[in-house]
């Protein structure tokens, strides 16, 4: 009778609670639930009362909506939930006191909750292959200080709020495959920022601000292919980033992107990329 009930019991709750069980036997504090083919939090009994967790890895299931229990693991360092189904998250999220990484990339996301720039000492957000835009950003979303890197790749974007400016600490920003039509002269204020990602977007232009930042050290990575440049651009890539960064410098690309921002474009913008098939957008 207990073996036929045992072997009725579901391989991936088995999976799941037998971690649990063996890290609260241990101490364990950092927690590998990967592909355990989980639904929902509630298939992890208990999770929310283990406060020394640091680092909680769940990403390759099947969770479409977090607990706003997890802000019980007052511990918690890194969070993974990439390559899940999350539609929200928890307002809760943003309240965690230790809370450094933050990976939620690869889900269905197409909003935010309000307050969610409130994280206290946040250093990594993965936000990229979601469905989200500058519509959709609350208001302190530029308020991170602590940010250094900022993943928003594989989205919606059309345009960065100005305020990105704020992120003083930021050395990595990702943007590409969005719909970007520009980018804000205040990209320019990111003084610390060392990798610029902004590939395959619609940017036919690019603030002279861009060139006061150190792009060109052997640590830095700037990438800006698969755009639909203005010819003075295409030029000077073909030779090189650098080419490209001392040309922003000049007086005769200052009145190219002036004219160019005063509605001298030359025709509509470049159309958006079909993203219907985009996994992100397939509904369960």
């Amino acid at each position: 009778m207990s073996q036929s009930t045992v072997s009725c019991l579901p391989p991936k709750m088995s999976k799941a609670k037998k971690v649990l069980d063996e890290a609260r036997e241990t101490g364990e504090c950092e927690l590998d639930l990967v592909e355990k083919g989980l639904v929902s939090f509630e298939e992890l009994p208990g999770l929310f009362n283990m406060s020394n967790i640091t680092r909680l890895t769940l990403s390759h299931n099947k969770i479409s909506l977090i607990n706003p229990g997890i802000a019980n693991l007052l511990n918690l360092e890194i969070l993974n939930l990439s390559n899940n189904q999350l539609r929200e998250l928890p307002v809760s999220l943003s309240s965690m006191p230790k809370l450094r990484i933050l990976n939620v990339c690869i889900n269905r996301l197409d909003n935010l909750p309000r307050g969610f720039g409130a994280f206290p000492v946040l250093e990594v957000l993965d936000l990229s292959y979601n469905n989200l835009n500058e519509q959709v950003l609350p208001g302190n979303f530029f308020g991170m200080e602590t940010l250094r890197a900022l993943y928003l790749g594989d989205n919606d974007f059309e345009y960065l709020p100005k305020e990105v400016g704020q992120l003083k600490n930021l050395q990595i920003l990702g943007l590409r495959d969005n719909d970007l039509l520009e980018l804000p002269r205040e990209v320019g204020d990111l003084a610390r920022l060392r990798e610029l990602h902004i590939q395959n977007n619609r940017l036919q232009v690019l603030p002279p601000e861009v060139a006061q930042l150190d792009l060109l050290s052997n640590k830095s990575v700037m990438k800006m292919e698969e755009n639909p440049w203005v010819n003075p651009i295409a030029e000077q890539y073909l030779l090189g980033i650098s080419h490209v960064i001392e040309y922003l410098k000049t007086d005769t690309y200052k009145i190219i992107y002036n004219r160019h921002m005063q509605g001298g474009r030359s025709g509509p913008p470049p159309p958006k990329a079909d993203k219907s098939k985009k996994a992100s957008r397939v509904r369960a």
